[in-house]
């Protein structure tokens, strides 16, 4: 089974500055090319099929300059989430209809190396109804947010603090749509994992490389000096 994946790419990329005024952040030039084409060529050298892009500010660039996704070899939808911000979870639960009863989950800003097909067939062997991908940050690139301990998400909270927390929210997540259901409005992806972490039905998943992101200044030049070393 094939999981569709939802890219959320309704973010303003105000960290970015002047890069972002006039395109959507998942248009922004990134070791020559947009940095949602890099997504999407990632995704389909990982087989997925399907991919359903929750656009924002700007959003019809993105469609333009995508349309349904053939020339990357696969099918691509759109959710728009504008001019009524919905967060992240709230853009998820409008695009259920497109997206359907299992689905992952990336940020329009991250570029993730590692096995897709791996991380689904784990959510689906779990029984739970989500899953998050984890790496052992230790505090090293942003505060750590996961207690991870035996193979286990014990707890993940952006807000709280523990020395127990060794792992971070790598960026790629699974979600049934049950997760969703009853939820309405603005919220936020992160205030559902941490619900569904404290009742002991968050399924989590252990990456080893590295994440990439291109959500300021720094992380556009890691990921370009990173690809040209890939290259």
């Amino acid at each position: 089974m094939t999981l569709p994946v939802a890219i959320l790419a309704g973010g303003l990329g105000t960290r970015l500055g002047d890069i972002c005024r006039d395109k959507p952040k998942a248009l922004v030039e990134a070791a020559d090319a947009p940095f949602i084409h890099h997504q999407l060529r990632l995704l389909k050298r990982n087989n997925v099929q399907k991919v359903v892009i929750l656009t924002g500010y700007l959003g019809w660039m993105i469609e333009e300059s995508l349309g349904d996704g053939a020339s990357f070899g696969l099918e691509v939808k759109y959710s728009q989430d504008w001019p009524e911000l919905l967060g992240t979870g709230g853009a998820l639960a409008k695009a259920l209809s497109l997206l359907g009863e299992k689905f992952l989950v990336i940020y329009g800003d991250s570029y993730l190396e590692l096995d897709y097909q791996a991380v689904a067939r784990s959510f689906l062997d779990s029984g739970r109804p989500a899953l998050m991908t984890v790496w052992r940050n230790d505090g090293k690139f942003d505060k750590s947010n996961v207690i991870f301990e035996n193979g286990e998400i014990k707890l993940y909270d952006k807000m709280a603090s523990s020395p127990r927390m060794r792992h971070i929210d790598y960026g790629l997540g699974a979600l049934s749509s049950q997760t969703l259901a009853g939820r309405s409005g603005t919220f936020d992806l992160a205030e559902v994992y941490a619900d569904l972490s404290k009742q002991g039905l968050l399924a989590g998943y252990e990456v080893q490389e590295r994440f990439y992101e291109i959500g300021s200044l720094d992380g556009l030049s890691t990921f370009e000096t990173y690809m040209r070393k890939s290259k």
